[in-house]
């Protein structure tokens, strides 16, 4: 099983067309033999984890998958359909060497540990946390920006932040040029660390995933809002 990130750019007269999917497609990744699990996301700068961070322009799809199986998906009825209403599309295909954490109460990515001993290429990382719903609005009044301190660290090619809903699931998304330097960001990086202290000493979360990945394709880019 591998993972693959999907990220559309879409114009902002197709903003409902978008809600749209995030509302209908799930039925038929859930049908999908070959999906181990999914999620479709919203993105968003991250610098307060608010609705007010969201960009309506971006949207995405995570899914883990049957590497066998991806070919097919890629020229399935629903890429397609989110390739009709996008201006670009950006796939990431990466295989998990860390994973801690639940996701909706599974455990979604399998670790290849061979390959976390070997690899030495670029990482794309994930984080994502379910907020206690008391706990909201103490969150957004303490959590440091998150997304602007990952994109002044050393090593960052990209970070943007990721949602299932507009409060309370919220996570990051960023690739890094090595392991290295998502280490030197999760153990010396000021925010970073005033923020796990902070998770830990205000019990924010009721669930949270961290999660490394060998980056092994990128294919696509996408254009900036228009």
């Amino acid at each position: 099983m591998i993972t693959v990130v999907y990220l559309w750019r879409i114009p902002r007269h197709r903003v409902f067309n978008a809600i749209g999917h995030m509302a209908l497609d799930r039925f038929a990744l859930r049908k999908n033999s070959a999906i181990s699990f999914y999620k479709l996301i919203g993105t968003g700068t991250g610098e307060t984890f608010t609705p007010r961070d969201a960009d309506p322009t971006l949207w995405g799809l995570i899914v883990t998958i049957d590497e066998s199986a991806l070919a097919s998906f890629d020229e399935s009825t629903i890429v397609k359909a989110w390739r009709k209403i996008a201006l670009s599309e950006a796939r990431y295909t990466a295989q998990a060497i860390s994973a801690h954490g639940r996701w909706s109460g599974a455990e979604p990515f399998l670790v290849d540990a061979e390959l976390a001993k070997s690899w030495d290429g670029k990482i794309l990382a994930i984080t994502r946390a379910r907020i206690k719903w008391r706990k909201n609005l103490r969150f957004w009044r303490a959590v440091p920006p998150v997304i602007s301190s990952l994109r002044d660290s050393p090593g960052v090619e990209s970070a943007i932040g990721i949602g299932e809903a507009p409060i309370g699931l919220q996570g990051t998304m960023s690739i890094w040029s090595s392991s290295a330097a998502i280490r030197d960001f999760a153990y010396k990086g000021a925010a970073h660390s005033a923020a796990i202290r902070e998770t830990h000493s205000q019990q924010w979360y009721s669930e949270e995933l961290f999660a490394r990945f060998a980056l092994l394709e990128v294919r696509g880019s996408i254009t900036q809002d228009k």
